[in-house]
């Protein structure tokens, strides 16, 4: 692997990609487009509780967070979308732009943004910068999406930061033909937030696609791509390559792109748009990559190729080849914000680098939330989540019989989805969670029995009844044995399942 091209260096863009596929021979090329980020798996019991936080203690501020968030509901959805950012940019004026206060680092891709994020995260703030990280979706809290110095907003600043800037999204609703959207809301409260702490960097994951997105209004000095398979094709494009397109929009003037693993007609896209605005690139399996990993207790032990070089004996508490790839691309992206390669030669120091990873964490994402059968909650919803999540369960856990608890929402490929879980699920209970979103129960169980046989569906509308029934048929396996439950198909599946099972 060679080092950070120099500033005045041009990517080739007629690079072959078949040579960043081939750099790593351990690796299957076809999981490379398809392996998600998003996807966590702690042996241990999960998350740290601050990660997810529960509903606010005092009465007071839980009705004036309800409020907030009955005032927000009122707007277009995240799935409602006007492409443009007209409107974020008519409120970011008005709030005197305070995404230009701070740098940032932009993350783009279809799998693995959060996970990344997260590891981004983490390291920044073991080399004392204070960050501002925003990322979506929530779990559980509307808190989550807005984290200072790794730790989600309190529910007091949350609802002060949108008292704050309400007569300004008031009055950028009355000047525009449509009123400012829910993400588009969240996406100036994150602005404003991270500007009054004041953060050092920002860590900022698109809601959907690049070009259009509502935090497209910031100039990232790096741009991060993670890996780019189809989704949302309804509104991004029908091939990578379109994907790519919309995606490659965070990618600005002399910035530094780091780009994960992708297909090929993806990873084009994304070379050309870099050529065109003088971005320099650094590439998974070129520049940067996992060098080796091994599984270990609680996770896995990695060695990691950066841009300033060799970076042994890393920690990853989070289990899966998919992590350890995220692993190689966030500390690419953050030897390129310190300018390792292109400024400075010198790794960063070691110690911190394996002190942040250690730390790293993702709730909701294969976590352990019971044991005695061991439950364990994914958030994968789209064939590529869950054919990381299957993969990262061979490699990682030891079940005899592992049932499945399936909610997803109607407008994803479900059927692909089942596909990929169908080779480790003994049983699937099939159910559905409260969002409008939500496919039906009998619908899903329709496609469920096309994929698994009708011996191997249960199902139960009502997501208590799902659990109990998935944990009843868990336990048939006996109290010491190898039964186990994964709830997955939506991130509000998994968010309301956590709730049910006492997390938060």
């Amino acid at each position: 692997m060679s080092d950070l091209p120099h500033e005045n260096d041009q990517p080739d863009p007629l690079d072959p990609f078949e040579e960043i596929i081939e750099a790593e021979t351990d690796r299957d090329p076809d999981l490379a487009v398809i392996e998600a980020g998003s996807r966590t798996l702690r042996t241990q019991g999960g998350a740290p509780q601050a990660d997810v936080p529960a509903r606010p203690e005092d009465p007071e501020v839980d009705k004036a967070l309800r409020e907030v968030e009955a005032e927000l509901a009122t707007r277009w959805g995240e799935t409602k979308l006007e492409p443009s950012v007209s409107r974020i940019s008519a409120l970011m004026d008005v709030l005197g732009d305070p995404q230009r206060s701070y740098p940032s680092i932009h993350i783009t891709g279809t799998n693995g943004k959060t996970s990344t994020a997260r590891m981004i995260e983490c390291l920044l703030g073991a080399f004392e910068l204070r960050t501002g990280r925003y990322t979506s979706p929530h779990v559980q809290s509307i808190t989550e999406r807005i984290s200072l110095d790794g730790a989600p907003v309190s529910a007091e600043r949350f609802i002060e930061t949108y008292q704050d800037i309400k007569p300004y999204i008031e009055m950028v609703d009355a000047a525009q033909e449509y009123r400012l959207s829910f993400f588009e809301v969240l996406t100036g409260m994150a602005y404003a937030a991270f500007a009054d702490a004041p953060v050092d960097v920002a860590v900022v994951e698109v809601g959907m696609g690049g070009s259009w997105d509502a935090t497209n209004v910031i100039d990232g000095d790096v741009a991060v791509v993670t890996p780019i398979g189809l989704d949302h094709t309804d509104r991004l494009g029908e091939t990578t390559g379109e994907i790519a397109g919309e995606k490659a929009g965070v990618i600005k003037q002399g910035a530094t792109v780091i780009l994960a693993q992708q297909p090929v007609d993806a990873a084009q896209v994304l070379l050309k748009k870099a050529v065109e605005v003088d971005a320099t690139v650094a590439r998974e399996g070129l520049e940067f990559g996992v060098v080796a990993r091994q599984v270990a207790v609680g996770g896995q032990m990695l060695t990691l190729r950066g841009l300033g070089g060799e970076y042994p004996e890393v920690y990853l508490p989070l289990h899966g080849a998919h992590q350890a790839h995220n692993a190689a691309v966030a500390l690419a992206a953050v030897e390129a914000f310190f300018g390792v390669g292109a400024q400075r030669a010198e790794p960063l120091d070691i110690d911190t680098v394996r002190k942040a990873f250690a730390a790293v964490s993702s709730p909701g994402r294969l976590e352990v939330v019971r044991r005695s059968p061991t439950v364990v909650l994914d958030a994968a919803h789209n064939p590529a989540g869950a054919e990381a999540t299957a993969e990262a369960v061979r490699e990682a856990f030891d079940f005899t019989r592992l049932i499945g608890v399936v909610g997803a929402s109607g407008d994803k490929n479900v059927r692909g989805l089942l596909e990929a879980f169908e080779p480790i699920f003994a049983e699937v209970v099939v159910t559905q969670n409260s969002s409008h979103r939500a496919m039906d129960a009998d619908e899903l169980a329709a496609i469920a029995v096309e994929v698994f046989g009708d011996e191997r569906v249960q199902v139960e509308p009502r997501l208590p009844d799902a659990l109990e029934a998935a944990i009843t048929l868990a336990e048939e396996e006996g109290e010491f044995a190898g039964g186990a439950v994964l709830v997955t198909g939506s991130v509000i599946t998994v968010g309301e399942a956590r709730l049910l099972l006492g997390k938060g």
